[in-house]
């Protein structure tokens, strides 16, 4: 009989997995202004390539997921390590536009579906009981808010005191770690003889043609949105307000602390809670919290506590959505069928970077793309609540 993998050494690998892969991703708006100003490009040049690579995430993620449901997660972290470092190299060389894009945005994009959430918690499913599956997947996803905090300000300090070029190469290097931790993630093939057979087709068609499973999918397109107009552009939003850079980095590792807090609390909730309410409430509160930020006075006070607001939302959807995916689907195309998720989450993620560039350059403020997020998260607040986690029943399969 096969063996799984213990939970703590997967738990441990895993979570220092995502701490680089999504830390180093959620310090890419400090880039912005140094950038743009160096090679004279413009916000939405910038923007559109950060879209890019939200939009490439999401594209890769289904095909990363598959492959390793199918070949083991080991080799696509090998390959998503490498290329995440050969793509920060490309970011802070090329000096037009399409190489930024192809590089910040294609290169990255496809390296980070390979090294985040689909392909551990694939991974963490397989290997976990499942009545531990929501808080280990929370745990995970603690792991990465935990390398938001941590990595925003080391990031910062890096441009700040060797220049943005050096901070890139600084940050390829430690992308490189991604390598030897992911030998704590090769598996033993689960035997699946004992379960009914189900092709990749079957799965997709299965999937896709379940209510629940398109609701969850609209909703996850709502936290892209959120999480990436927030993360690339706050910091512009309040150096344009007449806020020092200081503000919005303190901003950016408040989010990531109380991230932590939030998406593990998320994670031991959805242990004992109905998961599409703890989803539902997550989004009305979003909504709430940006509405209270627009309206109010912009101090740096306001902005510590918004900050701190959204960082016990920021990605406390993550274990509760995949939860329910498995919940419903199994978990043996599961990184597949979160790879799908995360392809309207990262659709949402795209809109959000290019159309908060591209609105600002437009109106000359970000108040119309704070309203549509408000909008947003009222609908995602809504459409969750009639999503079913129950396990689908499948028909018996036929005897020949």
């Amino acid at each position: 009989m096969p063996q799984r993998l213990t939970m703590s050494q997967v738990l441990i690998c895993g979570a220092l997995i995502v701490t680089l892969s999504m830390g180093i991703r959620h310090g890419f708006g400090l880039w912005l202004q140094p950038i743009t100003m160096e090679r004279g490009w413009t916000r939405e040049t910038f923007s559109f390539a950060m879209a890019v690579q939200n939009l490439a995430f999401g594209l890769a993620g289904p095909l990363a997921g598959l492959w390793a449901d199918k070949y083991g997660a080991f080799r696509v972290l090998m390959v998503s390590g490498a290329l995440y470092a050969v793509g920060l190299v490309g970011m802070a060389l090329t000096t037009t536009s399409a190489g930024f894009t192809g590089t910040a945005g294609l290169l990255i994009g496809m390296a980070q579906s390979g090294c985040t959430y689909a392909v551990i918690f694939g991974v963490i499913a397989r290997n976990t009981p499942p009545e531990k599956r929501a808080w280990a997947m929370g745990m995970a996803a603690a792991a990465g808010s935990f390398g938001q905090f941590l990595m925003v300000p080391v990031e910062n300090w890096l441009i700040g005191t060797w220049g943005w070029q050096s901070a890139l190469f600084v940050l390829a290097g430690m992308a490189l770690a991604i390598l030897p931790l992911a030998r704590g993630m090769k598996e033993t093939p689960l035997d699946h003889s004992a379960s009914p057979p189900q092709s990749i087709g079957t799965a997709l068609r299965e999937a896709f043609g379940y209510t629940s499973f398109r609701l969850l999918m609209a909703g996850y397109f709502v936290c892209g949105f959120h999480l990436v107009f927030i993360g690339v552009h706050l910091p512009s939003y309040l150096k344009d307000n007449g806020l020092s850079p200081t503000v919005a980095t303190t901003a950016l590792a408040l989010i990531g602390l109380f991230n932590v807090l939030g998406t593990y609390g998320a994670g031991m909730l959805a242990s004992h809670l109905a998961k599409r309410h703890i989803l539902a409430g997550i989004y009305f509160l979003r909504a709430l919290a940006i509405a209270l930020f627009v309206l109010l006075p912009l101090t740096p006070w306001s902005v510590y506590v918004f900050a701190s607001v959204m960082g016990l939302l920021w990605l406390s959807t993550v274990p509760a959505t995949n939860a329910i995916v498995a919940q419903i689907f199994g978990v043996r195309y599961l990184s597949m069928l979160s790879g799908f998720v995360f392809l309207s989450h990262q659709v949402g993620s795209f809109m959000g970077a290019w159309l908060g560039g591209k609105l600002y350059d437009t109106t000359g403020s970000y108040t119309l793309m704070w309203w549509i997020a408000v909008a947003l998260g009222a609908f995602a607040a809504l459409i969750n609540l009639p999503v079913r986690e129950t396990a689908i029943v499948r028909a018996a399969p036929q005897a020949a």
